[in-house]
């Protein structure tokens, strides 16, 4: 069985609806033989990141970078990842106040570096989430878990 690995900071209210719309996409009735695990960033470790066959990422911007939590889970898998990891799907959501800029360049770069493989297009977003965007984060969930599906 393939297993889909989410990482996350969810501190609000807001972050925490996108995470469960992410899994509940993940978990999809249509989605077969793909084991979702879900963690929060300052608890995810190396073993975690190298069992996993697909990621998805979800993080808040904060002052325009991606949060301290998620910085810190790639500094700590960073160098694991990058040379065990490549070519692995993956996908990512961003959710700011002002700005999101910086957090998707960021991620971006982080995970090119990485050297996984972007599945499906990041959700980034500004404000409460509303219906679009809880759809577009489930959605996101679902693509990126099916990539798995052997």
């Amino acid at each position: 069985m393939a297993r889909l690995l989410i990482v996350h900071h969810s501190p609000t209210p807001n972050l925490q609806a996108v995470l469960e719309a992410v899994v509940a996409g993940a978990r999809h009735d249509e989605i077969e033989d793909v084991d979702v695990e879900v963690q929060e960033a300052l608890s995810a470790s190396v073993d975690d990141v190298l069992a996993a066959d697909g990621y998805v990422i979800g993080t808040s911007a904060n002052i325009g970078y991606l949060s301290g939590a998620v910085k810190h889970f790639f500094d700590v898998t960073f160098d694991a990842a990058s040379e065990q990891t490549g070519r692995r799907p993956f996908g990512y959501y961003v959710h700011g106040r002002s700005d999101t800029s910086g957090a998707e360049r960021a991620m971006e770069s982080i995970t090119t570096g990485i050297g996984w493989r972007r599945v499906a297009d990041p959700l980034c977003f500004l404000g409460d989430p509303d219906d679009a965007h809880l759809a577009a984060a489930t959605e996101l969930g679902a693509t990126v878990a099916a990539t798995l599906m052997r």
